[in-house]
């Protein structure tokens, strides 16, 4: 699909409203006065000392932007380009199809910042697509005269026939649903390449996550990228069902019921490279909601030296790795990183002479050569039930997905103790407080101090572009914050992204991971034994030479790697 056709290169605001003669140039001086006086946009202020309307200056800003004026008055839509668009789109998009030039679709909008919708209405309309601009209040009124009956009559004519299906339906029946209908729409053309642009954009902009939100009136659809959200222009509400039904049956989901969660997986090759997306549906007051989890390889990278290990902590885990048993635990939050440091461990480790199992909730990635089980609570496949079983075939490595309950962590522990390495994660703050969970589950402390070996800890934070990269001189308030004095920063460089096309103008592109390893040395083992609090095992270990997050955080600041930001968000200074 084209880029929206423009033309000509970025002139000035009064420039263009001259030559449009909407004003004169003693009109021009005096809004360039006002505005040196109170401040603002030009624009802003020609419309607020009344010298242009509105709607004049939207269409001096399309004209601005290279957008061509169409006069709307002077030259009405063509019938023939009105029908290549639907009224619930016009509609939702406040955008009309005005002429139809080849195998292009001429669309009229009233507002250039709008003009990213044109690309959908490209895809809707299945043409090229070229836009032009109108003044706003003429277009809503033109929009409506264009589709005046339609849209409308349609939904009236589906209420009543609802209202009918209503009056026989005894009460608390459910409405029917029409599973035909449902997969025609699903398989429409529209709907599939709206969902393919989705899918394309998301994989172009490295997103981790594509939400599908349905409301009472708009269909939301958001990224998340570098572990935050982006809203992207909305597509029409009323394709909102037929687009999460495409989705359905992409994951083999039964597209029927939308009374109940259901989970699947979608495997699609998107531009040239096999991508995986794990898909979630839930049913909201407004329709179901879905979110696929983007699982590309080509954004993350399962190396042990890629994933933001440093070089003196690539050593330590890659001597735990060899270790001939015990428990490595991996925590931090959902959404830490803790499955991809796994994995780029488990890949390390992998080889010929070593038998690796792993059960996990989900498979998130299919790696050669490890034998990888999916658990399924509901027909009790459980972490509890695999590891039984998994004992018996004689594996040198076990991957455990979450240890959750006692039941699984008295498993590892006797699998520990048979001469196993055994790999699991848990949710806690830093290294230290596993200990502490994992005494709450129910291990007994001499089990655990007899077994467990390391602990990792890691957070995730935004890279700053290398596009855009900035260095700057930081305040005393920003060291203050990082618990640093002005000596800390002598002979430092501190960087911040100041924003580019690269990141989206975001200043970030792509995440490293922050790390605390803690090594389970005789004095922690000790205090493990002795139930010392999580305070006395963290200053033991950090005696030892443990690295906390907030430390790891500031090294990243100093290598230039992230900002003070995205650390002071994911770390804590420890006491």
């Amino acid at each position: 699909m084209a880029l929206p056709g423009r033309s000509g290169g970025r002139r000035l605001l009064g420039q263009v409203l001259k030559e449009s003669g909407a004003l004169h140039e003693g009109m021009i001086q005096e809004g360039l006065a006002a505005q040196r006086r109170d401040g603002g946009l030009l624009g802003e202020t020609l419309v607020r000392i009344g010298h242009i309307q509105p709607g004049q200056l939207q269409v001096a800003l399309g004209k601005q932007a290279g957008f061509e004026a169409w006069d709307l008055d002077a030259r009405p839509p063509d019938p023939a380009a009105v029908a290549r668009l639907d009224a619930s789109t016009a509609r939702t998009f406040t955008v009309l199809p005005v002429a139809v030039e080849g195998n292009t679709l001429v669309v009229a909008l009233g507002d250039p910042a709008n003009a990213a919708v044109l690309t959908d209405v490209g895809f809707l309309a299945n043409m090229e697509v070229k836009g032009v601009i109108a003044d706003p209040a003429r277009l809503q009124a033109a929009v409506e005269k264009a589709y005046a009956g339609k849209g409308a009559a349609a939904k009236a004519g589906a209420a009543a026939g609802e209202d009918a299906a209503a009056a026989q339906r005894r009460p608390g029946q459910d409405a029917p649903t029409d599973l035909d209908k449902a997969v025609e729409e699903a398989s429409s053309a529209p709907v599939i390449k709206l969902l393919n642009f989705i899918l394309s954009q998301a994989i172009r902009d490295r997103a981790s996550d594509v939400h599908l939100e349905p409301f009472e009136a708009e269909f939301r659809v958001r990224y998340r990228v570098d572990g935050v959200l982006y809203e992207l222009e909305p597509p029409p509400v009323h394709l909102a069902t037929a687009l999460i039904a495409r989705v359905k049956v992409l994951a083999r989901l039964d597209i029927a019921e939308s009374r109940l969660p259901q989970d699947g997986r979608i495997e699609l090759t998107i531009e040239g490279r096999p991508v995986d997306l794990r898909v979630s549906t839930l049913p909201t007051l407004y329709g179901e909601s879905c979110v696929m989890r983007v699982l590309d390889r080509a954004v993350v990278s399962l190396d042990l030296e890629q994933v933001g290990l440093r070089e003196d902590e690539v050593a330590t885990v890659r001597r735990l790795l060899k270790l001939p048993h015990g428990i490595i635990l991996v925590t931090g939050p959902t959404g830490s990183g803790k499955t991809t440091t796994l994995y780029s461990a488990l890949r390390e480790a992998n080889a010929v002479d070593t038998k690796i199992i792993t059960t996990e909730d989900p498979v998130e990635y299919d790696i050669e050569g490890l034998i990888q089980i999916q658990v399924n609570e509901e027909i009790g496949v459980t972490y509890a039930r695999c590891l039984r079983s998994i004992l018996r075939h004689d594996p040198d490595m076990i991957l455990v997905g979450e240890i959750r309950d006692r039941e699984t962590a008295q498993i590892a522990i006797e699998a520990s103790l048979t001469g196993h390495v055994v790999f699991s994660t848990v949710h806690t703050n830093d290294a230290p407080l596993a200990v502490t969970r994992m005494v709450d589950i129910g291990v007994e402390n001499f089990l655990l101090a007899a077994t467990l070996e390391g602990v990792v800890a890691q957070r995730l934070v935004r890279r700053i572009c290398t596009g855009c990269k900035t260095p700057y001189d930081p305040t005393d308030q920003v060291l203050m914050e990082m618990g640093l004095g002005p000596a800390d920063a002598v002979g430092r460089k501190f960087h911040y992204g100041k924003g580019c096309e690269a990141c989206h103008f975001t200043g970030y592109r792509g995440r490293v991971a922050l790390f605390e390893i803690m090594l389970v040395t005789e004095p922690i083992r000790q205090l493990i034994m002795d139930s010392s609090p999580t305070a006395n095992i963290r200053d033991r270990a950090r005696g030892d030479g443990m690295r906390t997050l907030r430390e790891s955080g500031l090294l990243s600041i100093y290598d230039g790697v992230t900002t003070v930001e995205e650390v002071l968000r994911e770390t804590y200074e420890t006491l």
